[in-house]
């Protein structure tokens, strides 16, 4: 459970980077809008623009990702190796979408290149499109 006293359902990550993920964001909002069951969401979105779902927060507290992290039934997070590390810790295959940097989402494709890698064994749920993301 999070200081906000929700226990979410699914947490959405994007980690710190100062590149905004909209992408991410937009994708993440068609799929709640598709929602009729409206599961508990808390999504970190630090530098991108807040989404249109209830429990959106620009950052949080390593505690509190980590509370939120253990309590989460589903993790989705950015290409981050430390976010995916973390999710993974908690005992998560997280559902990931790498920052890409043709979309101006960060400054290489490391995020892109460690995802393949991590998904071509099994340890993440990689997710390429809006559909893949849906489905995950």
């Amino acid at each position: 459970m999070t200081s906000a006293g929700m226990t979410p359902d699914v947490l959405v990550s994007v980690g710190t980077d100062v590149h905004r993920f909209d992408r991410l964001m937009e994708w993440l909002e068609a799929w709640y809008a598709a929602r009729p069951d409206r599961p508990v969401v808390l999504i970190q979105h630090g530098s991108s623009r807040p989404p249109a779902i209830p429990g959106a927060t620009a950052f949080l507290g390593h505690d509190e990702l980590n509370a939120a992290m253990a309590a989460a039934k589903v993790v989705v997070t950015h290409g981050g190796p430390a976010s995916i590390t973390e999710a993974r810790r908690h005992g998560h295959r997280p559902v990931v979408v790498a920052r890409d940097p043709g979309y101006d989402e960060h400054v290489d494709n490391h995020q892109m290149l460690f995802t393949a890698r991590m998904a071509g064994l099994g340890l993440i749920r990689l997710c390429t499109t809006e559909e893949d993301l849906v489905e995950a």
